[in-house]
């Protein structure tokens, strides 16, 4: 047999379908903030070591370094939901593979919007009544087309208070 027609690689390694960005993407989407971390505001990474069978099945999930309050929980429920994609070797054979992963969790606190300062107003006597008035006007271009069109959305708003 020719060296060049050989399989170079004789134990092919599991791949997540769609990739990396993928995979990134599915764990962020899948992660729940577990109540009683909220409550003391746990924020870390939790380490995990896991195993993938010759189906592409999660197998043997363990952590290494945990952060408690039921975000180890949460991070192996989240592994566990994981599928690889395993190609075919040229003799089948069944291997596990062993993977780590850091899953983060970070505590976002939801920013209430700022109320403006609030201005003294003077009272408007009953005849004086603020009118805002707009126009819409289109402004056609001089400007030579470009060989690649861009999109332009061009708006311009008068604001006359009387």
């Amino acid at each position: 047999m020719d060296k060049e027609s050989r399989d170079n690689k004789f134990i092919r390694k599991p791949i997540y379908p769609g990739g990396d960005k993928a995979y990134k993407a599915f764990i962020a989407s899948n992660l729940v903030y577990p109540e009683e971390a909220k409550k003391h505001k746990v924020t870390g990474q939790v380490r995990l070591k896991y195993g993938i069978n010759f189906k592409g099945e999660v197998t043997e999930v363990k952590v290494l370094s945990s952060l408690g309050y039921g975000c180890d929980e949460e991070a192996i429920r989240i592994v566990k939901l994981l599928k690889f994609d395993v190609p075919k070797g040229p003799r089948k054979i069944r291997v596990l593979f062993h993977r780590t992963v850091r899953i983060s969790f970070k505590f976002t606190v939801e920013k209430k919007p700022k109320k403006p300062a609030k201005k003294p107003v003077s009272k408007p006597n009953a005849s004086q009544s603020p009118a805002v008035t707009y126009s819409y006007v289109a402004v056609k271009s001089t400007k030579p087309k470009p060989a690649h069109p861009q999109k332009e959305n061009t708006y311009q708003y008068t604001i006359k208070i009387k």
